[in-house]
This record gives structure tokens, sequence and C-alpha cells, in this order.
């Protein structure tokens, strides 16, 4: 029987970023030089197929720094974590390592400087997500108000409209960003915002080549995990930039093939925490239905690299 045709577009940049790859080097390292076990407080990284390779190797996942012994190494997300973490942790005379990504790193920084300036901070990010948690916890309690649209700036209560600031989650719609932005901007003319824009570069660039693959597609999936922000957000761009059919799936498995009946062109990309084995398995289920061909839809080259803290770097 002959397959029918299909046309498959694939963004360029896609899947892993140089957080994630960093952070997982972090736990495989970590495991090589002090053996298993090694705690790692929640999800390295957003991916259950990651989770479950690290797992499998000797890592074990908790929940909180409680969950862990004190004479085993405990590694900390790529997504951060409170100033009150690794504080506890060294209270405990454990040996941690933090995998936060540098890039988030950066915003942690960035809110204790305007802080340390007197600035009351707002943060856009989404509620209850690590990142946002973390970032949050570098200031005490209640110092950081958390916006997550333009219709939450209306609602807050500050305590110097002229003495204010910003920061953002990393792993946020570009689109949706700028609009809170604005939104407090127009509230808070005085209001400060980054140097350079806390959206990460990864995000960004996966989100523009969503943007210039969508048009061309009857449908998309995206290679990712339910609880993955930046995967989420690739399935809303591309459904806001003209892609009728825009899914998130974990694996091949997940593929809704019925709502894809009738398809002659489909886009592929992936959240930056899901592996390229993932993604090829997804085309090579489409290979088995259709006779593919391929088209890369490329708008950035990456060759960012973020070096292990030196702890790992150095012999046991």
């Amino acid at each position: 029987m002959t397959k029918p045709p299909l046309t498959l577009y694939l963004a360029a940049p896609r899947g892993f970023c140089a957080g994630v790859d960093r952070a997982i080097k972090i736990v495989e390292l970590a495991l090589e030089k002090w053996g298993a076990p090694v705690y790692v407080r929640h999800e390295i990284v957003h991916n259950k197929f990651v989770v479950d390779g690290l797992r499998d190797k000797g890592a074990v996942f908790v929940d909180e720094l409680d969950d862990c012994p004190d004479d085993r190494p405990v590694i900390f997300s790529a997504h951060g974590v409170p100033k009150a973490v690794p504080a506890a942790a060294a209270a405990r005379e454990m040996v941690y390592v933090d995998a936060t990504c540098p890039l988030v790193s950066k915003v942690h920084i960035e809110a204790q400087r305007h802080a340390d300036n007197g600035l009351q901070m707002i943060m856009i990010g989404h509620a209850g997500h690590p990142e946002t948690v973390g970032t949050m916890g570098q200031l005490p309690d209640g110092d950081v108000l958390l916006v997550e649209t333009p219709q939450d700036v209306a609602t807050i209560t500050v305590r110097d409209p002229e003495r204010l600031a910003y920061v953002t989650q990393t792993t946020l719609s570009v689109d949706d960003t700028a609009e809170v932005v604005a939104a407090l901007q127009a509230r808070f003319p005085a209001i400060v915002g980054p140097h350079k824009e806390d959206i990460c570069y990864a995000t960004t660039n996966r989100q523009e080549a969503v943007k210039a693959m969508a048009p061309k597609c009857d449908a998309m999936l995206v290679v990712g995990a339910p609880n993955s922000s930046n995967s989420k957000r690739l399935v809303e761009v591309g459904a806001r930039a003209g892609c009728q059919y825009a899914q998130l799936v974990q694996r091949a498995d997940d593929i809704d093939w019925r709502s894809l009946e009738g398809i002659r062109s489909i886009g592929i990309t992936a959240g930056a925490s899901a592996p390229e084995v993932l993604i090829n398995e997804v085309i090579g289920a489409f290979e088995n239905r259709y006779d593919v061909t391929r088209e890369t839809v490329e708008t950035a080259v990456e060759n960012v690299e973020f070096k292990v803290p030196r702890v790992l770097r150095v012999p046991a």
C-alpha cells in the first residue's frame, strides 16, 4: 500500500538547551565521583524520560531536603531553589551541588541587587512553578509580588510606585510577557526592568523557530513534558502563529493519529528539556505511516555551553 506524502518541518533550534545539558551532566558526574545513591531535590529537569534514565543510574529524586540523608550528596535542580535550601544543607554539613541554570542564577542576582537598592520586586511568572518559587525565595517572604497576566497588574498593592523593579521567569512566552511588562510600565512608569531580557535565549529561539514554522503546517507537535513551562508555551505560540492543530506529546505513543487524518504537512519541535532521542522517535512514527519529505526551519544557531561546578571537575 502506498504511503501518503507528508512534508515534515523540523524546527531548529529545538530540544536541549545549555542549562539542561549542564544539569544532566552534573548528576552523571556526581554519580561517577561519589557513586550511587546521589540525591536530587525535585526533577533535575522537567522530562520523565531523562529523570527515569538518571534514576536507573542511581539518582534518587526527592521533594524536599528533609527527605535526604546527611551523608550523601544532594543536587539542586536546574530551576533554582530558594536561599533557605542551600543554607539548610550547609547547616547539616551536607555535600551539595547547585545545578541551577546560570541564566536563572542571573535573575536571582538581579532580584537581590534591586532589593539591596531599596526597590520592591515584582516577578512575572507562573505561580507554583519551581523556578518562580526559587526566584521569589531569594528575598524574604512577602517581599516579592507575583503577577501572571496584565489583569494581575491592576490589582497589586505596592509600597511605593516610584521604587519598583521587575524580573521574569526565564521560560515564559515572549509575547505574553511583553503584554505584562507593558501593563506594569503603564501603571508604574518608574519601574526598573532587567538590563538584558530575563527570558532566556533558548526559550526565545525555540519560540521564534515555531513562529516561522507554524504558518507552513497543517498540524504541529511539541515534544515535551506536561509540567514543562517552555514546552507548553511552544504549543501556545504555534497555535497563535497560525497552526490550527498544535499539541504537546511526551513520546510517539502519545500521538493522536485520528486528529491528524488528512494532513499534508506536520511541524515538529521540542521543549528545552526534551532529548533528541524522543524527537527522533516521533519522526520515526511519521516515517512509518507517511512518505516523509523533511525540511528544516532554522532561525538561529546555538553554541552556548555552561561549565559544570568546579567540585565536579576535580578528582574525588
